[in-house]
């Protein structure tokens, strides 16, 4: 009997394996929203990373998140560093190219609590009276991770923070395009 459970155990993980090996090599989480804000009001606040503060949803898991800022405050070459409890954990990013107002991408180094690459961009484009805002992450899929999305959504997960912070942003923004026009 307990050959037949072993082997039975035995054959699930291998299963597990390899429908995880069959897995796409990269992922990509994306969302977006319509800000009734113009373009330029929108980019100023993605294109500096001092203002990351005031709508990203990942300060809002760990306001004490240590924060580190070297280059320039925007553009490309700007970098943050941070270092934060256990949602928030350990990365740099920094602004690999910035083409005013419409795109922005930031290549992501996440330290702990696990090892990643990744390039998040941020697309703008005009619809309505108001800019589609884009926010995507994309990047490899090792093994590992491979095997984590078998029991747990990262769409869901990263899509989530995504949708948040694009609400907040979408407010900041239209508040601003608000008081401008005043």
């Amino acid at each position: 009997m307990f050959k037949y459970i072993a082997g039975a155990v035995v054959l699930l993980i291998a299963a597990v394996l390899i429908v995880a090996a069959f897995q796409p090599d990269q992922f990509r989480v994306e969302r977006s929203t319509v800000i009734n804000a113009p373009p330029e009001t929108i980019f100023a606040i993605l294109n500096n990373l001092h203002r990351g503060k005031e709508w990203s949803p990942y300060e809002n898991k760990d306001p004490a998140m240590q924060r580190q800022f070297e280059g320039p405050a925007s553009g490309v070459g700007a970098v943050f560093a941070w270092n934060g409890n256990k949602d928030v954990g350990q990365g740099r990013m920094e602004i690999i190219d910035s083409t005013p107002p419409s795109h922005l991408k930031i290549q992501l180094d996440f330290i702990e609590p696990f090892s990643a690459r990744n390039t998040a961009e941020y697309t703008l484009a005009p619809e309505g009276n108001g800019t589609r805002v884009t926010w995507a992450m994309f990047g490899p899929m090792p093994f590992l991770s491979k095997l984590m999305c078998l029991f747990m959504d990262m769409d869901t997960m990263v899509g989530r923070d995504f949708e948040t912070g694009l609400a907040s942003l979408k407010q900041l923004a239209e508040q601003e395009a608000s008081a401008a026009k005043n």
